[in-house]
């Protein structure tokens, strides 16, 4: 092994002093020769979209629980930024648990969507490129995370909002908003809000996952117990 070592050096000096031609071949020989054969694409492609896929099927399963989004601080949905004052009003007026029951209804419409989620992520991942794939790997620790979030944010919040609406409906959100917004408008000289609820809803339910999905991802390329396949083990074990 020594004398392959010291060999692998003096070729390695020769063709960078010369510039030939075939360097990354007669390297990539050598590599192999000492048990360190380099990633494929097509390596790097299958290890990234095992990763977010697994990614997404455990962030899913865990903010689709009970206080999923409304127990974790990063996620938990608060009012839209532009109700904020119609929040401040109901509880200085001594209206604070109809604020409250909005909050948590807006939580259960997230928690009780994120598992339709799941199929459209998954179908986003498939279309991720191999060289896409091999960039990922060489990148940050939430690197596919932000990939997925940057290529796909427009198409995924179109397809997971209907899912969203209809979850705001079955939790009652819908109805504590709508009692909420009147109350609230019927206050004296205050301006009348209009928020789109079901996009602030959707918008903010994709981020939380999102969150989950880059804890995963980090998980994976730091700790050897996270990558529970041989390709996860091969992607993102070697040099890390």
């Amino acid at each position: 092994m020594r004398s392959l070592l010291i060999t692998f050096v003096l070729i390695s000096t020769f063709l960078v002093l010369s510039g030939c031609d075939t360097a990354n071949q007669v390297l990539s020989s050598v590599n192999t020769a000492m048990g360190d054969k380099p990633l494929t694409q097509g390596e790097a492609a299958q290890g990234v979209r095992e990763a977010l896929s697994n990614g997404i099927t455990k962030g899913a399963d865990r903010v689709s629980m009970v206080d999923g989004y409304f127990g974790s601080l990063a996620i938990k949905l608060l009012f839209p930024p532009d109700a904020v004052k119609v929040e401040q009003k109901l509880r200085d007026i001594g209206l604070g648990s109809e604020a409250d029951k909005v909050i948590l209804s807006l939580n259960r419409a997230a928690e009780d969507a994120a598992q339709a989620a799941k199929p459209i992520f998954i179908e986003a991942i498939r279309n991720l490129s191999m060289q896409d794939a091999l960039n990922i790997v060489r990148g940050s620790d939430n690197a596919a995370t932000e990939y997925l979030r940057s290529s796909t944010s427009a198409q995924l919040v179109s397809a997971f909002r209907p899912s969203i609406e209809s979850s705001l409906t079955k939790v009652n959100a819908t109805k504590y908003w709508a009692d909420a917004m009147s109350t609230y408008n019927k206050i004296p000289f205050v301006t009348p809000v209009n928020t789109d609820l079901s996009g602030y809803v959707t918008q903010k339910a994709i981020d939380g996952l999102f969150v989950k999905v880059a804890e995963e991802e980090k998980l994976i390329r730091t700790d050897p117990i996270a990558r529970t396949s041989d390709i996860l083990k091969r992607v993102f074990g070697a040099g890390k």
